[in-house]
């Protein structure tokens, strides 16, 4: 406070405020003789405050308290500091190594630092690679108008037959190969193949033998039993990550491009069809070299029957979007189906490394599942793109391919919606709901063939509630 001060010879004068001395801890009290005064003119003598000695014990564990989550942490730095609770109560004028914590906690600013990016995400794959997986699944379409003078007999229902068998056996096989490497065991990998696709490439030739039972079969049994063979040989390179060699070993297809326009010789046409198979099936044998067994038991057969069937689903609507005859006419559909398999897989990969992505960079439920929704939209959107492009481009290319308008058009789309929305299902461990989806609309697509634009936009509308509500969460997504 301030006031004036009596002199003896009773004239007044002002006094300067009282000046409180500090407390230790901060507050300001009178000592016991009371306030001091100082007259005017004379300054009070400096009396600086003594340091906290809190503030340089905060300075010192900055680093360390601003990356706690919670003051017991840094109560155990400062118990592991070797503070006594004597020693703190002496220093810090605090009753334990508890309430000190609490006060660095409350003065020390939550610096959490940011999740470091991987610099390789873990769900990343080229473009070229995806590119090149597309161009071989499409590239075997070419056999099919070599072999034509083969497929006059019985027509080329007991192909279909035959190729639907492979797709599914060899759906499983790759699964299985996959979860021998996924175990890290290459050597039983490899074991499951050189047993499983032989095997296969025997089932797909029997079934086509058997739908073609009769006179004049022959040629179309030859052919079903080498595109078994392929299909065995294939599954081996592209599951082992052959995928150049098994483009080098398609090659010789490429003599088909003259046949859409010239008669070629039957001679040249089983020539290139037989370089082609040998191709395939040697770089298969070479890279398979099983090694030592190792006594371990593996993954169940069982586990692999949903990817066999979601084979056969997709398979069977890849072939209806072709139309009645999809291996000769009807194939530009088929082929624009597979070539955009590329692509396909490329934006699966695209969509899971964004979701990872968010998972670092959101901080919240709701703003990963409206991200979630978005590039899930984004991703699928990208998918029917290409797929409308490679269509129309084969429509123009294949020759006496039909208008790809209206209708065609529309179910073409459908399946592409449901192929790519039931393989991001089936990357997420959805297998069996994407199967039972998939084999269902299949079926019904079989036996109803002209309600197919209905069928597969049903199953497209199923799958996609489907994945938005398992893809939205972010536990979904956790590696």
């Amino acid at each position: 406070m301030s006031g004036s001060l009596w002199l003896k010879n009773g004239t007044m004068r002002d006094t300067l405020p009282v000046i409180p001395r500090p407390r230790p801890h901060g507050g300001a009290v009178a000592v016991a003789d009371g306030p001091y005064e100082a007259p005017l003119g004379h300054p009070a003598p400096e009396e600086p405050y003594a340091d906290d000695p809190l503030d340089e014990l905060a300075d010192r564990l900055d680093a360390l308290a601003a990356d706690a989550v919670h003051p017991d942490e840094i109560a155990a730095i400062l118990e592991s500091d070797g503070m006594t609770d004597d020693h703190i109560r002496l220093t810090y004028g605090r009753a334990d190594s508890f309430a000190l914590a609490e006060d660095l906690y409350a003065r020390v600013e939550r610096r959490h630092p940011e999740p470091a990016a991987p610099r390789t995400a873990p769900w990343h794959s080229g473009l070229a690679g995806c590119l090149l997986r597309g161009l071989v699944f499409a590239l075997p379409g070419l056999a099919y108008v070599l072999g034509a003078p083969l497929l006059a007999g019985p027509g080329t229902g007991p192909l279909l037959a035959g190729a639907v068998a492979g797709w599914v056996w060899n759906q499983a096989l790759a699964h299985r190969a996959y979860s021998w490497l996924g175990l890290g065991d290459r050597g039983s990998s490899a074991r499951a193949l050189l047993v499983g696709a032989p095997a296969g490439a025997l089932v797909g030739t029997v079934v086509a033998a058997l739908a073609a039972a009769g006179p004049g079969a022959w040629g179309v049994v030859v052919f079903a039993a080498g595109q078994s063979l392929y299909l065995g040989a294939a599954t081996v390179l592209l599951v082992l990550g052959r995928e150049r060699a098994l483009l080098c070993a398609l090659l010789p297809l490429a003599g088909a491009v003259p046949a859409f326009w010239y008669d070629l010789p039957d001679a040249l046409r089983a020539g290139l069809l037989v370089l082609s198979l040998t191709a395939t099936v040697a770089f298969a044998a070479i890279v398979l070299r099983p090694g030592p067994r190792r006594p371990r038991s593996g993954p169940p057969l069982t586990a692999s029957l949903p990817y066999g069937l979601f084979g056969l689903g997709t398979g069977l609507l890849v072939l209806h979007a072709g139309g009645g005859d999809a291996l000769v006419t009807g194939a530009a559909p088929v082929v624009a189906l597979t070539l955009s398999m590329g692509p396909a897989e490329w934006l699966l990969y695209r969509f899971r490394s964004e979701s990872l992505a968010g998972l670092r960079t959101l901080t919240s439920a709701r703003a990963f599942r409206r991200a979630a929704a978005g590039t899930l939209a984004h991703c699928l959107g990208a998918y029917l793109a290409v797929l409308l492009a490679l269509a129309s481009v084969g429509t123009l290319l294949w020759p006496g391919a039909p208008e790809l308008g209206g209708i065609r058009l529309l179910g073409l789309l459908l399946v592409g919606i449901v192929l790519w929305l039931g393989l991001l299902l089936q990357a997420f461990g959805a297998v069996r709901s994407a199967a039972a989806v998939c084999t269902l609309a299949a079926a019904a697509q079989t036996f109803t063939p002209t309600a197919g634009p209905a069928v597969a936009g049903a199953a497209a509308a199923v799958l996609a509630v489907l994945a938005c509500a398992l893809l939205v969460r972010p536990t979904a997504h956790r590696v």
